[in-house]
């Protein structure tokens, strides 16, 4: 397995037999105080079109948001996973995949559901196949609802708990954001390119394994140890070197 560090290389010169792979909050958005406070640069849209077009269409969104959500934020469909790979959508007008393990993540919010009634600064995210405690705006909080989600998975199978910035998300433990990665490698336009995928949390780390594995790119967001190859100080300066990306691309195209 890869080392985690704390540094990396500069960002790499843009490639057209690129496929890239973008996580969404802390990477194309700054974290916010609740999932709906994001903010997304209103140029964004026609970067991501500039992408799609620069890559033969082999541009995809990996988030632990579904990809519905993603889709409104963003303001453009793309090809790619939500909820770490518990949705797949392998083109832009193809159907997502729906997750078989729904029922059981529906029992674990219903257990959740309580304590966040009881607190309004923490936040029940259900998603598609999992759900998300969010204790962002009660720090203090942390050791309980770390309490309150083992007790909810005790008993479950099949589903573990993923530890994020202030966040614990319950999902089927065969599914991360390296396995969508791996699914949408095998289909076109993504076939037979070198994958390039770029996060700022713990959940991506799954993703860096198996770029790296493919021989392919890895972009670290922010500070922290990873095991991504290179790294951007912000998310400002990763979304400049995306808009460089587009236009040279386009020049080259």
């Amino acid at each position: 397995m890869d080392s985690m560090k704390e540094d990396g290389l500069p960002l790499p010169a843009p490639q057209p037999g690129w496929a890239l792979f973008l996580d969404f909050d802390g990477t194309l958005t700054e974290l916010a105080p609740s999932p709906d406070a994001v903010v997304v640069d209103p140029a964004m849209p026609q970067v991501l079109a500039g992408l799609l077009e620069g890559l033969g269409g082999a541009v995809a969104v990996v988030s632990g948001r579904s990809l519905a959500e993603v889709d409104r934020l963003l303001g453009v469909v793309l090809p790619g996973a939500g909820v770490h790979g518990l949705e797949l959508r392998t083109h832009r007008d193809a159907e997502i995949r729906p997750p078989a393990e729904a029922e059981g993540i529906a029992v674990i919010a219903s257990v959740l559901t309580p304590l966040v009634e009881a607190d309004p600064r923490l936040i029940l995210e259900t998603k598609p196949g999992a759900v998300a405690l969010h204790y962002r705006r009660a720090p203090e909080r942390e050791k309980e609802c770390r309490a309150a989600m083992k007790a909810a998975v005790a008993g479950t199978t099949g589903i573990h708990v993923i530890d994020g910035k202030m966040v614990l998300e319950a999902k089927p433990d065969h599914v991360n954001k390296g396995y969508a990665i791996e699914n949408l490698m095998q289909v076109p336009p993504f076939a037979g390119r070198v994958p390039v995928f770029a996060g700022d949390d713990r959940t991506d780390e799954d993703g860096f394994g198996v770029v790296r594995a493919l021989k392919g790119v890895t972009i670290k967001i922010g500070p922290g140890l990873s095991r991504a190859e290179y790294r951007v100080a912000s998310v400002e300066a990763f979304i400049d070197w995306l808009k460089e990306v587009a236009s040279v691309l386009s020049d080259t195209g």
